[in-house]
């Protein structure tokens, strides 16, 4: 077996309508402070999803600062006007409750609100220092996995995605409530989801840092949220279903902190930074083709999925492979969102583009089973246009 190192979050509170005594909980975990902020975006708050939260919080003597303008792919400026109203509350404790945009300029805060270093400064691998605010993760999408994820991702131009990855970005508590994810729209449900079990695959074959413990993770996640996801797009109110995405999700988000992501990442940021297509959806528009495109040097772990995702498919490791392939296509059909580039706007003559830009995603692309060169991304487009 080869060294490895494995982190995760210390803290993991799985419970239906928690939330509702997110004050007690913090109170009981925090006892010596009194001002926190959280961080969401306007929609959960306008609409009310926080409400009972926030009631808690106040009962139980917490000064709230509500930073609400949080949004998809969250640019520079959002993260650090944010940053400066959570310095000028003087907030002790930050909260992250939302999807993984809300989640991840949380993680930001909590490290540039008591510190010296400017966002420039953190951008890329182990470029944080210093001590951090409390943080504290509430996901209301199961998808990102970015409450147990010491990365977080900004948008730094029109069109490129910059991440900041350091240890410091690790809260010290996830809190899962099921009942957050009630109502979440079928296409939010499914481009979230399937975002999820791309964590679990490429987790599963990253091959810089695949390791045991996030091979358990990956193969209970996939489990998880192939059985539940159009149970979940179709009755957004069966709360047995949304636990066990928001379970399958933190899951996978644990197995992907500790053997990154690859190729399908990487292929997804030029869809989502050039189109403004989410994250989610730009990863489910790439995977089966990223997927065929993989399978010379990883049909030996794809055929290891098969077993989980589609338990009845026979043969050898390549057979499996494509039984893998062709019922993610099947299930991503099945969700109703877009199957292909062009649905999204994407057009011929911007392939070339968005498959130099992906080249450019080298922290991602050293995790992948086999190399990808421009040409080979140009190829994967075209299948997926």
């Amino acid at each position: 077996m080869s060294a490895f190192q494995f982190t995760t979050v210390p803290s993991i509170l799985v419970e239906r309508g928690i939330s509702g005594r997110l004050g007690a909980v913090l109170r009981t975990r925090y006892p010596d402070h009194s001002r926190l902020c959280i961080v969401t975006d306007r929609f959960l708050h306008e609409g009310g999803l926080i409400d009972p939260a926030l009631a808690d919080l106040r009962k139980h003597g917490w000064q709230v600062t509500v930073i609400d303008d949080v949004v998809a792919d969250p640019p520079e400026r959002v993260v650090l006007e944010a940053t400066e109203r959570a310095r000028a509350s003087g907030a002790e404790v930050v909260i992250g409750l939302g999807g993984g945009s809300s989640m991840d300029v949380a993680k930001l805060i909590a490290v540039l609100a008591p510190g010296k270093q400017s966002l420039a400064d953190i951008y890329g691998v182990q470029k944080v220092t210093g001590h951090r605010l409390p943080l504290v993760q509430v996901p209301t999408t199961a998808g990102t996995g970015s409450e147990v994820t010491a990365v977080s991702i900004v948008t730094t131009g029109e069109t490129t995605k910059t991440g900041v990855v350091a240890p410091q970005l690790i809260a010290d508590m996830a809190i899962l409530d099921a009942g957050l994810t009630v109502g979440l729209p079928r296409h939010a449900t499914a481009a979230t989801g399937i975002d999820a079990m791309v964590h679990a695959i490429e987790a599963y074959t990253s091959i810089r840092a695949k390791n045991p413990l996030s091979d358990m993770l990956a193969e209970r996640a996939l489990k998880l949220l192939s059985r539940n996801l159009l149970r979940a797009c179709d009755d957004g109110s069966d709360l047995e279903a949304r636990e066990a995405m928001l379970l399958g999700a933190m899951l996978a988000g644990q197995a992907f902190a500790n053997a990154p992501v690859a190729a399908v990442h990487a292929l997804a940021y030029p869809v989502g930074g050039i189109f403004h297509v989410p994250h989610g959806l730009s990863n489910a528009l790439v995977l089966p083709h990223v997927l065929r495109f993989n399978a010379p040097s990883a049909s030996h772990w794809y055929a290891r999925l098969a077993e989980i995702v589609v338990p009845e498919a026979t043969g050898g490791d390549e057979d499996k492979t494509l039984a893998l392939i062709a019922h993610m296509e099947r299930l991503i059909e099945a969700t109703g969102i877009p199957r292909t580039l062009r649905e999204v706007g994407v057009r011929q003559e911007d392939l070339a583009r968005m498959a130099s830009d992906a080249m450019l995603q080298t922290r991602l692309l050293v995790n992948n089973p086999r190399p990808v060169t421009e040409k080979d991304a140009l190829a994967i487009y075209s299948a997926a246009f």
